[in-house]
This record gives C-alpha cells, structure tokens and sequence, in this order.
C-alpha cells in the first residue's frame, strides 16, 4: 500500500509569456501557451475515477476487498485532495484472480519487487492492489469490518477508520515516520476509531507509541485511561 498522506502540490513557477517584435515596431505579447495535456484538470477526480471502475470490476467479479488509502480517507469523511493512487485490500489468496479480473477488462497487470502487492493504471493513474498491510496479511475478518460506502456515488467496502489508522502507524519505523501525512487523516477520523484497539495492535512499538502521544499532545485524542 501507498501510504498515502495529503501531500501539497509543490508551487508551480508560470510561464514567462514571450515577446515577439510587432510590425509597427511596438513590442506585443505573444499569445499564451496552450495548456499541457499531462496534468489533468483535476487531479483527484482523475483518482476518484479510477477508484470506482477498480471497485466496480472487483464487485462484479465478487472478490472479497475493501478500498484503502487515501480514497478510503475521504470516504470517511477526510480531505478530497487525491495525489497519489488508489488503494484496495484483497485477500493473498485471491492474488492470482483479482490479476485475471483486471486482465480481462483490459488492465496490465504489474509484479513489483515488494510481494505484498499489485500494481495497475486506469485512468491514468496508479492503482495498489495490496494483499499485506503493515507486513501483516489482508485477512477475511478486516475485509469484514469493512464499512460500505458511497465513494463519488459507486457504494463500495470501505476499510473501517480504526483498521486504515492502525494499518498507516503501524508502517512508522526508524526509516519512515512521516507524521505529517497522517496527523490530517486521525484529524479527520478520530471519532470514528477504537483507539484502544489501535493502541493494542501497534502501541507497544516506538514509532506508533510516539505518535500516538502526539495525538494526545495535540488534543486529537484522549490520553490512555490511567495516564495522566
């Protein structure tokens, strides 16, 4: 899985318009540049997109999945600025047959080096299929706590606030713990999660543990009953 935060667009420089010599001798502006091709209009729609055809084929198809990341984010009520990919969680031993149902309607299919997941584009945007969360497997009960819900008027199965926020602070670690992609995300699902059973599943560990704190720092959750 991406793990995916919010990130923001980097500030664009504009175009320096050119000048071009006019025939009575007076400088004029040349006319502007005609917008590029590759930068879609809405960058977010382009996602929501691709996330509903996905999420249309695997129901379709019956595959047992629930949408992650990002979208699954604004699913819940989060940001709608998308910039990154979409996210689906499927079973491991569904792999092989999520792969066909994406080749058959046309998808290519890619194999990274990570075993933990599949890639694919559609609508010209990438596309996670991820059958490990966090190095732990997708499994059936996750996939059953799943929530059904509109995403951009397609109802589809949702991974529940308390398995996506366990699932993106369980990935911190020595190597990455980028707080400020998540902080947003507990921010906008917070009276949604079990936060116990997220300090049960991750809390002992460094990373988690120190951003749960700044949650509690920070007023987006309660402290742990027994602490001040």
């Amino acid at each position: 899985m991406t793990h995916d935060g919010e990130d923001t667009a980097a500030a664009r420089r504009p175009d320096v318009t050119g000048l071009r010599l006019a025939m009575n001798g007076q400088d004029q502006q040349a006319p502007p540049a005609p917008p590029r091709a590759d930068l879609p209009e809405d960058r977010s729609q382009a996602i929501l997109e691709a996330a509903k055809q996905i999420g249309a084929l695997f129901k379709r198809a019956g595959h047992p999945f629930a949408l992650a990341g990002s979208v699954a984010v604004y699913a819940h009520g989060g940001s709608r600025y998308l910039q990154h990919d979409a996210d689906f969680c499927v079973l491991p031993e569904d792999a092989e047959a999520v792969a066909a149902t994406l080749r058959e309607a046309g998808l290519a299919v890619l194999t990274p080096p990570e075993d933990w997941l599949l890639k694919t584009t559609c609508h010209g945007q990438n596309v996670d299929i991820i059958f490990a969360l966090a190095h732990e497997p997708v499994t059936k009960d996750m996939l059953d706590r799943a929530h059904t819900l509109p995403v951009d008027s397609v109802l589809m199965p949702v991974l529940s606030p308390t398995d996506l926020i366990r699932s993106l602070i369980s990935a911190f670690s020595e190597h990455y713990c980028d707080f400020g992609s998540v902080l947003p995300v507990a921010r906008a699902v917070r009276e949604k999660v079990d936060w116990d059973a997220v300090r049960a599943g991750c809390g002992d560990q460094p990373m988690p543990a120190a951003f749960l704190f700044l949650l509690e720092r920070l007023n987006v959750i309660d402290p742990q009953e027994g602490q001040p």
